[in-house]
């Protein structure tokens, strides 16, 4: 029997017009059995059966040529005609899963959607005749076959009512087959019991008031309300609710300013008296930042100096949230600036931190929710970022829920102008991810939306989106006037009920809650408001001095100023055997050639017959920290090999290329070591890791640019995160920054790493910048930045030429004795009696002890400031104490006479250095570029400066 005469309702149309069309054009072309088919259906020698074939072909006028009778002719016609009527009826099906969410009913101010032909039955020459016939339903969830009504019907209340589901771009078969049952077995519908409707009305009640009081109470006042998106707060107990269910404990949040005061109440549990008393403002001595000048206050877990802070709708919360069924969540909401998306990254570092420190490998006991704007979900470029971040094994977190608050508008720009694509969030479809979009004013649907999306993200361990259709009742802040740009659409909002008092009206219309109930609700939430206020207004009302505690008990910012310096040496005999470790292949694993050789001369140093390199020595720092029990972490863009082949943290079998670190295996005991290379991203990349070391204070944390200049691109993350963050938000971090960085005819893009950026930003003991010159220096530099409970980001000015430089080098007995110097004096003999003091910082440092020694200068004296901020002034005086008073002081840089160091040197020291010294600088004039593109041109610089700098007096400029 053919495949046609066993199962002729899965004949494909297409392909039974392609065939005829072909026998059309000759009937040879076509297998014997279809041109004998087509011969006794058609009359035979190639005459057309129709002149057109296309979505409006009636397979029953197409199928009745005349003098054919019942035959067995006659029955294959009818086989086909099923065959084409189910083929027909079968794309009127995809057409829905496709485009069905293009006629949804989205819009909670109910504006019309477009009309798509190819979700009507009559494009697919289906009429009303047709509409008892049944059909197949293999690929529907449920029974076998309904009637063509049915059909349509299912597909309309699935796809078309308040939910709409983009999904069809998924490539996977089985994910698409999972979200078709699980929407099309329920009509996408979630039958609401009497409790959870109390639920939803009671959450929308405390949103509503929350609002009402704030714009009531609070004149004029800043807030970023929520109003006209309140939905967010039962769709996120929801989403929290579910997360209990399913085993999850933790959940990290991140979100704009945007309802952030509301969600900290209602879902944070933050008490509305310090929101209040934060509106009151009422005492301003509190927010007053002291600069370097301010007295030095050591604290241990107390973060009690003053601070400038910030906006009380950028702050962050943590709290335990119990679920219905008993689970405790705590759940802790990320603070924000007003950089809005810049945040995503954050979150989910903290996210990954949380789970790698309780050892959550599978990525199932702590998840994100990250809540966004439409306007700047579509417009900015870290969303992108973040996204691309979820399925890459060093940054993956097992799914991310984000929920678009869609107020179909940004400050003042609608859609149109703000985005060139249909729905604002269609940068997520770079993703294998389903989006649904619901009308905010449908709990039910919203309801239906969350249990799908924390389904499938439990099942898949991938990333899932949320687009909750709503409006923004007021206007970008509550003193912005948005008819003036909207008036039309704002028209519309006025004459909208809240979503509560629509929701409301549903539920008195079917019955199921008495009106004395909801106002009751209502009352006792104004009430309670009522009494946090006048708490909030009472003296007794004293605010909390800010601790730290859990995983940051013990550890402190603040000033650093009468810190002692940290024990960072290892004894030598360990530093061998970690190197010795570190050169151990497993059995049978063939590396590089290249790489065997450079084994070999690890071997080398560890047997003290060859001298610490900078890789050797970040290796040892590395491998020392892991064996002490600090979780290393290092990414960036070609990390593991390393920019200029230096770290080779990850080995390659030539042969297979399986990988191997040598630095995950120096002890049974260790802490993990990842060393991963990152996409092609800055900001994302470098803002996961600011959040990875929020949670991470045990560890080494860094991020690593593939050229220092890179670090501008995540310039958002440096100025709004990482050196304020302690500032306005009271929290610590010990991130590290490694920005290979020095001048050597590279072009203007790969010389600098904006070194005065970071000097422009040191304030109040924020960060730490250093820009050093030996191997042992970097090795204690890293431990002390692990090892110390005095938490800052560090900066360090990296090498690239000095990572091979016969002279940038050290002993393994500089590792095993001292520690870190700020400050290096000169280790010339002649030093105390110089006529001349050069003070450098990094790589020219080599250019000048190179000068000095050609030229004989035993005259001059050339001084390392390898710790840039904080100066560490005493230090300095001490080193310069054995030079007479009066001789000359330059500073010497490599960069441009604007960039560098050198303005905040002359800033801070003017014309008279630790005011016993003349002070001058030599640099390169200044410049709006970095650095010359042609590699003479800047050999001719380099040889020029350093001639300048050993110049007598007269021939110095000066600054």
């Amino acid at each position: 029997m053919s495949e046609t005469e066993r199962e002729p309702s899965f004949l494909s149309l297409a392909f039974v017009e392609g065939l005829y069309a072909d026998y059309l054009r000759d009937p040879s072309s076509v297998p014997l059995d279809w041109r004998r088919y087509f011969e006794e259906v058609g009359g035979g020698n190639g005459t057309a059966i129709e002149p057109r074939l296309g979505p409006t072909f009636r397979p029953s006028s197409l199928f009745n040529p005349p003098g054919v009778g019942a035959s067995n002719g006659q029955a294959k016609r009818h086989d086909v005609e099923v065959a084409a009527l189910q083929d027909r009826v079968d794309q009127m099906i995809r057409a829905y899963r496709v485009r069905g969410h293009m006629i949804a009913r989205l819009d909670p101010l109910r504006r019309p959607r477009p009309h798509f032909r190819e979700l009507d039955p009559e494009f697919y020459g289906l009429t009303e005749a047709d509409m008892e016939r049944s059909f197949s339903t293999r690929t529907i969830q449920g029974p076998q076959s309904l009637t063509l009504r049915q059909i349509f019907d299912r597909m309309r209340n699935t796809y078309c009512r308040f939910l709409g589901v983009q999904f069809m771009h998924i490539d996977d078969p089985t994910v698409k087959s999972w979200l078709q049952e699980r929407m099309e077995g329920t009509e996408n519908r979630l039958e609401l019991s009497r409790n959870e409707q109390m639920m939803i009305l009671t959450r929308l009640t405390d949103a509503v008031i929350f609002e009402e009081f704030i714009q009531k109470k609070f004149i004029g006042a800043k807030s970023f309300s929520l109003e006209g998106a309140e939905t967010l707060i039962p769709l996120l107990e929801l989403a929290i609710e579910k997360a209990g269910q399913q085993g999850i404990g933790d959940v990290v949040l991140s979100m704009a300013h945007r309802g952030r005061l509301n969600v900290l109440a209602n879902i944070m549990g933050k008490h509305p008296r310090e929101i209040f008393r934060e509106f009151e403002d009422a005492a301003p001595e509190l927010h007053i930042g002291r600069g370097d000048a301010g007295t030095s206050s050591l604290r241990s877990s107390s973060l009690e100096r003053s601070a400038g802070g910030d906006v009380k709708y950028h702050l962050g919360h943590s709290n335990d949230w119990v679920t219905s069924t008993g689970q405790t969540v705590h759940l802790t909401l990320c603070f924000n600036p007003s950089h809005l998306e810049f945040v995503n990254p954050v979150a989910l570092g903290r996210l990954r931190a949380k789970q790698d420190r309780e050892g959550d490998r599978a990525r199932s006991h702590a998840m994100g929710i990250l809540i966004h704007g439409d306007a700047a979900f579509a417009g900015e470029g870290i969303t992108q970022e973040t996204l691309n971040l979820s399925q890459l094994q060093a940054y993956s977190t097992g799914g991310t829920l984000h929920i678009v608050v869609n107020n179909q508008i940004g400050f003042t720009t609608p859609p149109e102008e703000g985005r060139s694509s249909t729905y604002c969030t269609d940068v997520a479809k770079m993703l294998q991810v389903p989006i649904f979009h619901v009308n905010g004013e449908d709990p039910e649907s919203v309801a239906q939306a969350v249990r799908l999306a924390m389904d499938f993200r439990q099942k898949f361990r991938r990333d899932v989106v949320i687009d909750m259709y709503c409006y923004r009742r007021r206007g970008h802040n509550e003193g912005d006037e948005p008819s003036f740009t909207q008036p039309l659409l704002y028209r519309e909002i006025e004459k909208r009920l809240s979503i509560r008092d629509d929701y409301l009206k549903r539920l008195l219309k079917m019955g199921g809650v008495p009106r004395e109930e909801a106002d009751r609700i209502g009352v006792e939430r104004r009430e309670q408001l009522e009494r946090e206020l006048a708490v909030a207004r009472s003296e007794q009302n004293v605010r909390a001095a800010d601790t730290l505690g859990g995983s940051w008990t013990g550890y402190f910012g603040g000033y650093e100023r009468g810190l002692s310096e940290v024990e960072t040496a290892v004894p030598r005999d360990r530093l061998a055997t970690l190197l010795t470790k570190q050169t151990e292949l497993p059995p049978g694993f063939r590396p590089h050639p290249k790489t065997a050789k450079w084994l070999e001369m690890r071997k080398e140093v560890s047997r003290g017959k060859q001298p610490v390199d900078w890789s050797a020595a970040e290796a040892l720092a590395f491998g020392s920290l892991a064996t002490e029990g600090f979780r290393i972490r290092l990414t960036g863009q070609d990390t593991a090999r390393g920019t200029f082949s230096q770290r080779h943290a990850m080995l390659h079998d030539v042969e297979d290329g399986h990988a191997y670190m040598p630095l995950q295996h120096l002890d049974p005991n260790q802490a993990p070591v990842e060393i991963c290379n990152s996409p092609l991203s800055e900001t994302a990349v470098l803002g996961f890791e600011y959040g990875y070391s929020l949670d991470t204070p045990k560890g080494l944390v860094a991020w690593e640019a593939q050229f220092g200049d890179f670090c501008n691109v995540a310039q958002v993350i440096i100025d709004q995160f990482i050196v304020s963050g302690e500032e306005k938000w009271q929290r610590l971090s010990g991130l590290v920054l490694l920005l290979p960085h020095g001048f050597e005819g590279m072009g203007p893009e790969h010389s600098s790493a904006r070194l005065e950026r970071f000097l422009a930003l040191s304030a109040e003991d924020n960060i730490q910048v250093v820009n050093l010159t030996t191997p042992a220096q970097y090795f204690h530099c890293l431990r002390r930045q692990a090892l110390s409970m005095w938490k800052k980001p560090l900066v360090i000015m990296t090498p690239k030429s000095m990572l091979r430089h016969p002279k940038a080098v050290s002993s393994l007995k500089e590792l095993s004795h001292g520690r870190f110097e700020r400050v290096m004096p000169d280790s010339h003999e002649g030093g105390p009696h110089a006529k001349l003091i050069l003070l450098c910082s990094g790589k020219v440092y080599y250019d000048l002890l190179q000068k000095r020694d050609e030229a004989g200068r035993s005259d001059v004296a050339i001084i390392r400031l390898e710790q840039l901020y904080p100066l560490a002034e005493d230090r300095m005086r001490e080193v310069f104490k054995p030079y007479a008073d009066g001789t000359p002081v330059r500073w010497v840089q490599e960069e441009p006479e604007n960039m560098g160091a050198w303005r905040y040197m002359d800033n801070r020291y003017c014309a008279t250095f630790l005011d016993r010294f003349p002070f001058s600088g030599v640099c390169r004039p200044a410049s709006a570029s970095p650095a010359t593109g042609s590699a003479s041109s800047h050999r001719l610089e380099q040889s020029q400066l350093v001639e300048r700098a050993f110049a007598p007096p007269t021939e110095t400029r000066t600054c």
